[in-house]
């Protein structure tokens, strides 16, 4: 049986597929119920280009969750190439509330793209979770943590940042949050004098 061989996208194919991205990102930002029809003409293609590339409006809102989670999840391994663990840590914890407020809008798109499929665990929550298991594992080793923290216990520590009104003064709540759970992660360090 012969192999099937994957064809190289075309840069011009390419180009269209990032910007229909980056236009659905803004437009269901902004409003979750932004008809597929608008976002392709923003993007500057044809239903049948949109349709090539996503086929259908669910296939897209999970394209772009994909992508900006895969975002916030990069940055763990960039921040701790040039900061010291626990630095990095708290960094990101911050990097991650600016994404999730700004990104509120986008929820309501999720939530109706999801809706009877099951949870989002599957769909972009895996470079996130490795982020802080990174994160968590660089921690560790510095003696900046209590051993034993997984991804799941971090997530749950800081499950409140949803909470938060984005619409709010939402900052100074989030940095609370977030030194209420550092001084959690340090009880019990090592390191921790």
């Amino acid at each position: 049986m012969r192999e099937a061989r994957s064809t190289p996208t075309r840069p011009d194919a390419q180009r269209n597929r990032e910007r229909i991205l980056a236009v659905a990102l803004a437009e269901l930002t902004r409003a979750a119920d932004t008809p597929v029809s608008v976002i392709a003409r923003r993007a500057g293609v044809g239903q049948g280009t949109f349709y090539r590339n996503f086929p259908n409006r669910e296939a897209l809102v999970l394209e772009v969750y994909r992508y900006e989670m895969q975002q916030v999840a990069d940055t763990a391994a960039q921040l701790l190439a040039d900061r010291p663990a626990d630095r990095a840590l708290r960094e990101w914890m911050d990097r991650l509330a600016r994404y999730a407020m700004a990104k509120a809008g986008l929820g309501a798109a999720l939530r109706a793209a999801t809706s009877g499929h099951g949870s989002l665990a599957q769909v972009g929550h895996g470079p996130v979770t490795e982020a802080i298991a990174l994160l968590l594992a660089a921690n560790e080793a510095a003696g900046t943590i209590r051993p034993g923290v997984t991804p799941d216990d971090f997530l749950l520590a800081i499950a409140g940042l949803w909470q938060l009104d984005p619409h709010s003064a939402w900052q100074p709540r989030a940095a609370r949050l977030f030194d209420l759970v550092t001084a959690g992660l340090r009880a019990g360090a090592p390191g921790a004098g």
